[in-house]
């Protein structure tokens, strides 16, 4: 599959925008829980959203870490910034990028976390080499996110409303590792896994998977 089109990307940014100052829980999992973030770290939150998982990071990390958050929604990253300022927390930054070319240096991850995003992109095996790009050796990653129990339909997966809604951009669990495994990761380990359950049109399954690099 191709690169995020412009016409995806716009329709996710309106559709968190929208969310951003809303209470609706928007994380399909709890990547930070199991990440063990430690003093002095760099740290990435993919889909980083209102930052509430970027600012713990900050707080754990201290003076001495760095904490990036990657997002491509305008309201997202406003209210994130706002909430940065507001308490402070100067060893973060918010930035406005997608997921196929990650707007970071190489090497500069320890810690790359994300939940429910990944599901969003197009080119899910470019954004798998974009997250080996930026991690440092030894670095590790722990992403949560979904995999469809059976191929999306054409007519939902270019829909780009059903893939902003979280759930028409999913692909089957072989395919999801097949992209992880590509991009160089061999040590996958599934953490925690769901039993299948309906979302939108299709069903799809949670998981929780980690590697290092």
């Amino acid at each position: 599959m191709g690169t995020s089109t412009p016409i995806q990307l716009d329709t996710i940014n309106a559709r968190y925008s929208n969310l951003a100052e809303s209470n609706c829980c928007l994380s399909c999992g709890g990547a930070l829980e199991r990440a063990a973030v430690r003093p002095g770290e760099t740290c990435v939150d993919l889909g980083s959203g209102r930052g509430a998982d970027a600012l713990r990071m900050a707080d754990i990390v201290g003076p001495e870490g760095f904490v990036y958050g990657i997002d491509v929604s305008d309201g997202m990253l406003e209210k994130a910034r706002a909430t940065a300022k507001k308490f402070g927390v100067t060893n973060v930054s918010f930035v406005k990028s997608g997921l196929e070319k990650i707007a970071l240096n190489d090497d500069v991850a320890d810690v790359v976390i994300s939940n429910c995003t990944i599901n969003h992109a197009s080119d899910k095996r470019r954004v798998w080499k974009e997250i080996y790009r930026v991690m440092k050796k030894g670095g590790r990653f722990i992403v949560s996110d979904i995999y469809s129990t059976a191929p999306v339909p054409d007519r939902y997966r270019n829909d780009p409303q059903a893939v902003a809604e979280c759930w028409a951009g999913s692909v089957t669990r072989d395919e999801y590792l097949e992209g992880v495994r590509a991009a160089g990761f061999s040590d996958v380990t599934i953490l925690e896994e769901s039993a299948p359950y309906a979302k939108g049109a299709i069903e799809v399954v949670s998981w929780t998977i980690s590697a290092n690099k």
